[in-house]
């Protein structure tokens, strides 16, 4: 793929992935759910996140099967819940997460959000499953400014790789302070919902005038304009969930826009980023 982001140890990856939020519910969908994950890998689209909330372990399930034959072409992500974060769970839980999906080890294993384990706990059990060979790499998701210079001051927590956190065109809040303070220590930035959530919000941004008009002048769709204003920066992950091979394709295709500085310039007049800090918005 054209876009890329770069992780701190220097490991290049494609800047469009794929999420898998409510993959693998439906028995009846699996085998479309399937072709679809494996198609965007086929795209280019190598990095797939998971957790073992979803379905509680129905999406993992399912994305061992989806890259079964092809795990090495796969950077895989998968999260741990709160609770089991902590000394002997946390071991319990990957390995718990890693016999769903089929394979010996994950790229990247993420703090689904914080919860009561104590940071330094968890980056200790983190650093473990490491040394085990079991991970890659660790990082966190829907953790704030506040919570990501407690986890920095732990020891060993500045070895945090990723903040998977909600970012998209309707919800710009981690521009005010986060972003800046994960760029400042390379730390990079995974965004979900990169296309917001179904309800109003995305409505708000599809049928938006100013959306439309510049997603029309590049011949693609609103959805595809946001995801590449998503990537824009060079240093974004993004992981939209795809429910199809086409919607899948559409996601692939956004690699390819390159948004001008005056479709920057409309697009941030019409979704303004706020001027001083507000709540990480968390789903």
């Amino acid at each position: 793929m054209k876009h890329t982001v770069k992780l701190p140890d220097g490991t290049i990856l494609p800047a469009i992935g794929q999420g898998t939020w409510n993959i693998g519910d439906s028995p009846s969908k699996r085998k479309q759910e399937i072709a679809t994950l494996r198609l965007g890998i086929e795209l280019g689209m190598k990095a797939i996140d998971t957790a073992e909330m979803y379905g509680e372990g129905l999406s993992e399930t399912l994305v061992g099967e989806a890259i079964s034959g092809i795990r090495d072409q796969v950077f895989l992500v998968s999260k741990v819940y709160p609770h089991n974060a902590g000394r002997d769970r946390l071991t319990r839980s990957c390995e718990q997460s890693l016999k769903r999906l089929k394979t010996d080890r994950l790229d990247l294993y993420l703090l689904h959000w914080r919860g009561r384990v104590p940071l330094s706990e968890t980056v200790e059990e983190m650093e473990r499953l490491i040394q085990a060979g079991k991970i890659v790499r660790w990082g966190v998701s829907n953790l704030d400014t506040d919570d990501m210079q407690e986890l920095h001051a732990v020891s060993k927590g500045s070895h945090c790789a990723v903040n998977q956190v909600m970012y998209h065109l309707g919800s710009r809040g981690i521009e005010v302070d986060l972003l800046p303070w994960q760029r400042k220590h390379g730390i990079l930035t995974m965004a979900y919902s990169p296309l917001a959530q179904a309800g109003s919000l995305r409505r708000e941004m599809m049928h938006n005038q100013v959306v439309q008009s510049i997603a029309a002048e590049h011949g693609i769709g609103p959805f595809q304009l946001l995801l590449a204003w998503c990537i824009r920066s060079g240093d974004i992950m993004a992981v939209p969930k795809a429910s199809n091979e086409e919607h899948v394709r559409q996601n692939a295709s956004a690699d390819q826009v390159e948004l001008t500085d005056e479709d920057l310039r409309r697009l941030d007049a019409a979704f303004p980023s706020p001027k001083t800090k507000v709540p990480l918005d968390i789903i």
